[in-house]
This record gives structure tokens, sequence and C-alpha cells, in this order.
């Protein structure tokens, strides 16, 4: 049977604290030290391990993670991969499928950070904490990279140039990033941080300083490697942490399902895991009584409370077609939705303009959306 060790040890005041395993637990090394959500990539409520081209600018392939163009026609897919370094099982793959060269448009994937999740770090006063980002990264191409942070209106920026030395190679990198005393950063639901990893270099977005806070909106270096300029190439990253300090510790690791929670206050999928949105499944879909014609009276409970009202979209469970809700008794029969209604904590209505009789049981997928 394993054993825990647990030993009084005497601080450099004389008190005594408690070692676990050799560990002195503190605000670093607790539940809670990672603001990054879902660093592990192991929650991919949209596509459940499939891949996603993008289409456009700002989507989401793993969850939590924005995919950005700035405009740019280049393209590149994101998918769950199991390739991973030692301690992970899973990472975001992504690959180029239309190449841009640097230049005019820039290429990037991050997350942006709501004002609860930094208000802590006291940004924009003379008490700003700093902070510490570390990643595992691999790539195709070596080469430098860059690493952003920006206020989310862009008048501030920081960004960090680092190496990927060695081709499709996993590499640990960390970035320690001083606490900004100025520009503005929100305590509140609405964005604060936005930060990048950039894959194609974007002129009017370069910067020549780096490691430091200044006004701007930036991203990138002109040394940003092209990764955007051949088709199939490949960028893996897993392991994001951000955490408060200079130095990176190891890796929290949350509970799936509480990983899974912390994405669900962005976006919320009826479909269950291993079911991507759109499938043609009535597994997890909800049910709706109708009372009076043409009126849904109903609604699902949200896991948790999401960062506001969220966009709503609703799902056909046999056919996968947006804006529509089934019958239940043949499983076939399709309504459309004139309309959705969207609560910050518990519920979601839907009205349909077509004829329903009362007292008719329909299913319906829902996905909410929140993000920054």
């Amino acid at each position: 049977m394993s054993t825990i060790a647990v030993n009084a040890i005497t601080d450099a005041n004389g008190g005594n604290t408690t070692s676990i395993n050799n560990t002195t637990p503190n605000a670093y090394n607790t539940v809670g030290k990672n603001l990054i959500i879902n660093g592990a990539m192991r929650i991919d409520q949209r596509n459940s391990g499939s891949a996603f081209t993008m289409t456009a600018d700002s989507q989401y392939g793993i969850d939590r993670f924005k995919l950005r163009t700035y405009g740019g026609t280049g393209r590149f897919s994101t998918q769950q991969s199991s390739t991973a370094p030692a301690g992970f099982d899973t990472s975001a793959l992504l690959t180029v499928t239309t190449t841009e060269n640097s230049g005019s448009y820039g290429y990037a994937i991050g997350q942006r950070l709501e004002g609860n999740t930094i208000a802590h770090l006291n940004w924009g006063t003379a008490d700003a904490k700093d902070v510490t980002l570390s990643f595992w990264v691999r790539s195709s191409l070596t080469g430098t990279y860059c690493a952003s942070f920006r206020t989310f209106n862009g008048t501030y920026s920081y960004v960090s140039e680092f190496t990927i030395s060695s081709a499709n190679t996993w590499e640990k990198k960390t970035i320690t990033v001083t606490g900004p005393t100025v520009g503005t950063w929100s305590s509140d639901n609405t964005g604060a941080v936005i930060i990048d990893f950039t894959l194609g270099s974007q002129t009017s977005k370069e910067t020549a300083t780096t490691d430091s806070w200044h006004s701007g909106n930036y991203v990138s270096t002109s040394n940003q490697a092209d990764w955007m300029g051949t088709t199939s190439n490949t960028f893996y990253i897993t392991g994001v942490q951000l955490e408060v300090g200079s130095v990176a510790t190891e890796f929290e690791r949350r509970p799936y399902g509480t990983e899974l929670q912390l994405c669900q206050r962005y976006y919320f999928s009826t479909y269950p895991d291993g079911i991507a949105v759109g499938s043609t499944s009535q597994e997890g879909s909800a049910m709706y009584g109708i009372c009076v014609p043409n009126q849904m009276f109903g609604g699902i409970s949200y896991p948790t409370t999401m960062r506001t009202s969220p966009t709503v979209t609703v799902y056909h469970p046999s056919t996968g077609t947006s804006g529509q809700i089934g019958n239940y008794a043949d499983g076939a029969t399709s309504y459309a939705v004139s309309g959705t209604r969207g609560s910050e904590k518990i519920m979601t209505n839907i009205t349909s303009s077509s004829t329903i009789s009362a007292n008719t049981g329909l299913r319906v997928h829902i996905v909410a959306t929140a993000e920054l």
C-alpha cells in the first residue's frame, strides 16, 4: 500500500509548516494556480477529437483556444491529438491547409482571459504581479516564434520570442512577464488579457521591442517563423500554464470534471463526450413538452453559470440541422425555430413559428456560447 509522507519543517521565521511528499503547499502549487483553462487540451466539446479547419477569423477548435487569421485567407486545421510529451496524453495539433506568407495578415492560436480570472494580479497598478507562462511545443518548422500578451483594447503589448530548436521534437518553453503598471485591465466578466502564440507574422503588428510592456498593438517580431508559408507544416502545443511569480512550477492537473466545468462557463453543449456538434444523435438531447400550439415550455439548466447571457443555437437531433427541433414521436419531423432566449444562469426556452399540436413532445440539442 502506498503512503504519503507528511513532515513538519521549519520556515525561515522559525515557525512550522507542513510538507506533503517533500512539497510545501503555498499559493503557487495548490488548486487554482493555473490561470489558463484547458491547458492540457483535454476538453474538446465542439469536435470530440475530429479535425476542424477554420473558415474565418476568431473560431474555436479545442475548448478555450481561439484561432486567428486577422483577415487573411490562409487556413489551418486544429485537432485534439494523442501525440504529447511525457506526463500528458493530449495536445492541440495545428496543420497548414492553405498557405499565406507573412506580411499583410497574421495567424495565431491563443486564449482570452476575463477580468475575474486576473483581478488578483493587480495589473495596471504599482502592485502589479509578475507571471510566468510555460508550455510544451513541437513543430515541423524550426526557428523563432513569438508569444504575446495584450490589453483587450490593444493599447499595450508584451512580446517575447522563443526558439524551436529541433524539428518534430517536444520542447518546454518558459516566459516570465513583468506585471504591467500601465494599461486598463478589467476585473469583472469582460475581457482582460489576450494571449497569442503567433504562427504567421503581420507586419503592422511587429515590434522590435521584446520582453517589456509598451504602447501599441503588437504580437510578434520580424524574426517570427513563417509557419503558414508551407502546406502541411505542423505545430503542437500542450501543458499551457500561466501562474503568479517568476518561476514555472509543475503543471496543475485538475480533475477532468473540474476542467470541463471551467470550459462550460464559456461554451456548453448538450452533445455528450465523443459526439461532435451537429451530429445525428438523440443521445443527450433535451426534451420539451408543448402545452399550447407553437410554444415550447421547458428548458435546461446550465451546469455552471456562464460568463454572460449566451448566444444559443439549436440542432435537430435526427438530422443535425441547425435552427430546427424534432418531433419526439417519430424522430424525423422537423420544426423551424424562430427565436431562442438564453439566460445567464439556468434556462433556455424556445419558441417556434411552425404549427405544432398541443401536448407534443419535442427533442433538441442546444449549444450555448459566451466566449470572449
